[in-house]
């Protein structure tokens, strides 16, 4: 195994804006997280040293936004370490003496000014909202050399602003805290701590002007941080926030590395890839996945900054981030909590938070929890968690079959329909007022590849447990706790009822899965197949989408029960890389067509437009390359292809979010990562890639 290393050099730090293009991410498996930029430098209202989770994982509040960091001397003019844009008074311009940033684990900068060297570090507690900021300083100059370190506060909620009115509280000394808000900090620190008149400054934020968002923010300054390296000399700062703990040693961050460097060292290892990139997202991958405290389970949150955990993005990413790295207790966890909390066949979309009912807009996850059953007992060999699951499989089927909510049935055909007035329950599922930019009411191409898929799993796993008692009596609905959907009788102990009514469900053996999926698969042939183009219809809808040229077709080839005949996967793959591949990712669109949006960024409604209309998206490219393989069956010359093409992946950890892939990159020429800067399902797909070539 060959660890992967990222450095940039004074060459990646020419101008600011150069060396503000890249960031770096930590996790806390709590939902919260430490980001900022390469050039140590906040550009976006979400970037933060400590943004803490208050109630895992989504009650996020920023606390520390970033530090402003000077090196200061007698008689001479002092350095900036930090780099900043702010209104209304100079920039911090530390990017200039930065001579190195790196990142493996966590990130490291090495700056040099005044025949000072100051290496500086940030690492993040696993399980706590605890963060460590450590100075190195070698003085080697003939003059002492004072580090002074201001934070910056801000005490909101995550995407909010800081009141003018806020008030803020500092108790001061080697251990203090600031309080505001009735949120309580405490900090560390072998510095001089001393308060300083209240200040307040206004950060301006340029990536997220680019996206139409906010131009910048404030922050409330307290107090300082102040340590002097004398002539000659070295010296080591040490600065801890935590809302968990208020007393720390003098070794303290030096044990939240290790921690931090074991943990991402034992998801490397366990996931046991050969290849460097892989072995990164394989630590990437765990940067995802999180505790939520509303279920006492773990969850994937979909994307940082901005997203929160879905049931369809945790459904596509776990496939890689959980089975392909072989963290099968974490995605028995998961799958546990979907199935306790399915209901009249569909999983949810957002899960309660706060007293709030959970949101079910969503055809696929259901469909896709199926697949995910599939998959992890395909690798863990775990085959009495089928006997667990198979109530709710059972009633997934049977619901999508007689009809549920959001307009989703099976047509006589045997094809499932989704979608209604304003819902849009398929991946594409933007709505800006009463405009739907991708409507896909209908039958989606990909959702119906998924239900036969399902189908066919089914019957698999009805032929596995023949034999077997699969249910159990019906026994007593659960104790539905606050704000909580009635859970299922028998998650774990087999019930043949409905979440809601009591209704018997029907018993369907083997023979009737197989049955509907064969009719299923003549259904598909006839009203998706073009012939004559050689592609698959993206909807079934009597409408001039049907015949658009989408990335969801590359699902009908690459799910591991298809089906199109041989030739027809290969036309489909063919259409796909001539059409809609890049090396980051396919496009929704292909550029010939009138709807066809080249560029991603601007207001919301510009970007929403744009959004699934020709914008290029990481994750189904994953789909992509299994469905090369799967039609070359996976020979060598295969292999080696998809290899090749991969090495282009090590250019797009380097660029934006160190270490992550992102969300979606500008459709006609992806160059520029947008959008989450590090997102769970790009991630987990481009990992089941890896995985395929190594051990398929």
């Amino acid at each position: 195994m060959t660890d992967m290393k990222f450095i940039y050099g004074k060459n990646d730090f020419k101008t600011q804006e150069r060396g503000e293009e890249n960031c770096w991410l930590l996790t806390n498996g709590l939902g919260g997280f430490s980001s900022c930029t390469a050039a140590n430098s906040v550009t976006r209202n979400d970037h933060a040293l400590l943004m803490a989770s208050l109630k895992a994982p989504n009650v996020r509040w920023n606390l520390v936004h970033r530090l402003s960091e000077r090196l200061t001397a007698e008689g001479v003019p002092g350095y900036w370490l930090s780099t900043q844009s702010l209104e209304g008074q100079d920039a911090e311009d530390g990017y200039r003496y930065l001579s190195e940033f790196s990142f493996e684990d966590y990130p490291q900068w090495r700056f040099h000014a005044g025949g000072v060297e100051v290496v500086k570090s940030v690492v993040m507690q696993p399980g706590e909202n605890t963060v460590a900021v450590r100075y190195e300083l070698n003085n080697q100059g003939s003059r002492d050399w004072r580090l002074e370190v201001v934070p910056r506060y801000q005490f909101v909620p995550k995407g909010q602003d800081l009141d003018p009115a806020q008030k803020f509280s500092v108790e001061t000394g080697t251990e203090g805290a600031v309080v505001s808000e009735n949120v309580k900090l405490y900090f560390w620190s072998n510095a001089e701590a001393e308060e300083m008149a209240p200040v307040r400054e206004t950060c301006s934020y340029a990536y997220d002007v680019c996206d139409g968002r906010r131009e910048s923010g404030q922050t409330a300054a307290l107090h300082r941080f102040t340590a002097v390296a004398p002539a000659g000399t070295r010296r080591t700062v040490e600065l801890i926030y935590s809302l968990e703990r208020s007393s720390f040693g003098s070794e303290e961050s030096s044990r939240i590395r290790e921690a931090l460097c074991r943990e991402r060292r034992m998801l490397e290892e366990t996931a046991g890839f050969s290849d460097p990139a892989a072995g990164m997202l394989a630590k990437s991958a765990g940067q995802f996945i999180s505790y939520r405290e509303s279920t006492g389970a773990d969850t994937i949150l979909a994307g940082f900054p901005f997203f929160e955990d879905w049931g369809r993005d945790t459904m596509i990413a776990m496939a890689g981030c959980c089975i392909s790295v072989r963290r099968y207790e974490t995605a028995r966890s998961i799958l546990r909590t979907f199935a306790a909390y399915e209901k009249d066949g569909l999983m949810p979309n957002l899960f309660p938070e706060g007293g709030k009912e959970p949101m079910y807009n969503t055809v696929d996850a259901a469909l896709l929890f199926i697949n995910s059953v599939w998959l992890y007992v395909q690798k863990s060999g775990d085959r009495e968690f089928v006997r667990e699951m198979w109530p709710v499989m059972e009633r997934i089927v049977e619901h999508y079959r007689k009809g549920t909510d959001f307009g989703i049935h099976m047509d006589t055909d045997g094809l499932i329909m989704a979608g209604e007035g304003l819902d849009q329950v398929t991946w594409m599922d933007v709505r800006v007022g009463e405009i739907l930019p991708t409507p896909r009411h209908g039958k989606p191409v990909e959702i119906n590849a998924y239900w036969y898929n399902a189908l066919k799993i089914m019957e698999q796993l009805s032929e596995m447990m023949s034999g077997e008692q699969m249910s159990e009596p019906a026994g007593e609905p659960s104790e539905k706790s606050a704000g909580e959907p009635e859970r299922n009788a028998g998650i774990g102990g087999g019930s043949h009822r409905t979440a809601d009514a009591g209704e018997e469900s029907t018993v369907w053996s083997a023979e009737d899965y197989a049955a509907l999926a064969e009719l299923v698969k003549k259904s598909f042939a006839e009203q998706f197949w073009l012939e004559e183009e050689g592609y698959l219809k993206d909807v079934v809808s009597g409408t001039k989408s049907d015949r658009q040229i989408r990335c969801n077709q590359i699902w009908a080839v690459s799910m591991p029960f298809t089906m199109l005949n041989r030739e027809q996967e290969r036309k489909v793959v063919q259409t796909v890389w001539e059409k809609l591949y890049t090396p980051y990712g396919l496009r929704t669109l292909a550029p010939e067509d009138e709807e066809f949006h080249p560029y991603y960024g601007g207001e919301q409604l510009e970007r929403d437009l744009a959004y699934h209309q020709g914008t290029v998206w990481v994750f189904p490219l994953g789909g992509y390359y299994l469905a090369y393989l799967k039609v070359h069956d996976h020979s060598v010359e295969a292999k080696e292809t998809v290899r090749r093409q991969l090495e282009v992946m090590e250019s797009a950890l380097r660029e934006g979010c160190v270490g992550q892939l992102p969300e979606i990159y500008d459709g006609e020429n992806p160059t520029i990562s947008k959008g989450c800067f590090a997102q769970a399902w790009s991630v987990g797909e481009i990992l089941r890639v890896y995985e395929a070539l190594e051990r398929i």
